[in-house]
């Protein structure tokens, strides 16, 4: 990993009318052709990625997106697309020309108000003309953060760029500049931590998947000492250690054995429960894994994955979590598979939804999820929690979360455990038989 992960980088999406000129505000912040500009509409097809260094903001991704108000042959999937790219976006960037604003800006600076995400809003094309102060003026009145400019004026790009960096650094959100720790506050300084990672088929060749990588760097960042070891040496280096680890955490697909090998005393998770905490909201997830429990054969059930890869020959979430699921209901389910950032607007259709790790979406495209889950009274688990539960693990891998396992049983208990006694014949939570 030489370079910070898309999903961490701060999103600042680029919006506005056709030609109001967000690609050459985006080459100007770049300083390089990054979008193809030009005077025809319509141009920016879709969006375009440019990660940069934004010091002192960080690292940084800008969403340069099609015109809001395209009306070529194609607009109305360009437009679905910019619409798409403003629910990953954490901050909005509003591009307008001098003295005009309509209809289609009022509809948009709605929108980011429903959404609540801080709003920027770019008076470009200052070459062409002064902004009147009224048009300014009520500019303010809808944000205190506006920058006036030219994105084709070379000698004005520096405070160009540095009024952008001072309206980012107010508007950033709180857990970008101050990033939640993934497991840093489950281990005291000069703690050690045990990662089981598994390498297989799917293990990607010379590296490490992103979870893993990312739990090294944080436990490293919070002073505490980090054990990889795989499953199968898992036991052996648990007994060599002087004391017991403070806490271990495992790859989902070996949850089991991880149980059945660490003493109750020792916290346990997996790295997808630590990643349903770091990207959303793991007690909903806890909430919603109690939901499997009252799946019935024929539900419909949505597979939800953030990457898109060539499905492997048993591909967690293409065929293991649905086989899992199907042993654990006792007959066949109806499974929908989405991949990327494609999410289907119609999620009412689904008795439960199982989200992915969410390693490669922002926080706040993962919790935009959960909320239209919520909306649509669906409930919503991820992989790791998921698989726990049907293991008969849950209660162990959320031994370090005492809310997420609280929720679990409160959400279990209102059900009527419509299949009375299951949980406690398969097994007690904790791994025991």
């Amino acid at each position: 990993m030489e370079k910070a992960p898309k999903s961490l980088r701060l999103q600042i999406g680029l919006f506005g009318r056709v030609n109001v000129g967000k690609s050459s505000f985006l080459n100007m912040i770049a300083g390089q052709d990054v979008s193809i500009t030009s005077s025809v509409p319509g141009t920016t097809t879709d969006v375009v990625e440019k990660a940069m260094e934004l010091l002192p903001v960080g690292p940084v991704m800008f969403l340069d997106t099609a015109g809001l108000d395209d009306a070529s042959l194609l607009g109305e999937k360009r437009v679905e697309r910019t619409r798409r790219a403003l629910n990953r976006a954490d901050v909005a960037v509003l591009v307008v020309d001098p003295g005009i604003w309509g209809a289609c800006e009022d509809d948009f600076v709605a929108e980011i108000a429903q959404a609540k995400k801080p709003l920027i809003v770019v008076v470009n094309k200052a070459d062409t003309g002064v902004a009147a102060s009224d048009f300014l003026e009520r500019l303010r009145g809808i944000t205190d953060r506006v920058v006036v400019c030219s994105s084709i004026d070379p000698a004005g790009r520096e405070a160009a760029l540095d009024a952008i960096k001072r309206c980012l650094l107010q508007a950033c959100p709180e857990d970008f500049l101050r990033p939640p720790s993934l497991l840093g506050d489950l281990v005291p300084s000069g703690g050690v931590v045990v990662m089981i990672v598994p390498i297989d088929l799917q293990a990607p060749k010379g590296r490490l998947i992103l979870p893993q990588v990312q739990a090294i760097r944080d436990a490293l960042d919070n002073d505490a000492a980090v054990l990889v070891v795989k499953e199968r040496e898992y036991a052996a280096a648990l007994a060599n250690l002087k004391r017991p680890p403070d806490l271990v955490v495992c790859d989902s697909q070996v949850v089991m054995k991880m149980a059945a090998d660490t003493p109750l005393s020792v916290r346990c998770t997996t790295f997808s429960i630590l990643l349903a905490r770091f990207k959303g909201d793991l007690v909903a997830m806890a909430r919603g894994a109690a939901h499997i429990e009252a799946l019935l054969p024929g539900d419909r059930v949505l597979i939800a994955e953030s990457c898109s890869h060539h499905a492997a020959e048993d591909d967690i979430g293409r065929v293991k979590i649905p086989r899992w699921l199907r042993q654990y209901v006792g007959g066949d389910l109806a499974m929908d598979h989405f991949s990327g950032r494609d999410y289907p607007p119609d999620l009412e259709r689904y008795r439960l939804i199982v989200h992915c790790g969410s390693c490669m979406l922002t926080r706040g495209e993962m919790l935009w999820r959960i909320e239209q889950a919520r909306s649509k009274g669906v409930p919503i688990t991820n992989y790791g929690v998921g698989i726990a539960f049907v293991q008969g693990v849950l209660k162990r891998a959320l031994s370090p979360f005492p809310a997420a396992m609280d929720a679990f049983e409160k959400e279990l208990k209102m059900l009527g455990q419509k299949r009375t006694g299951a949980v406690s014949e398969k097994r007690d939570g904790y791994g025991n038989a």
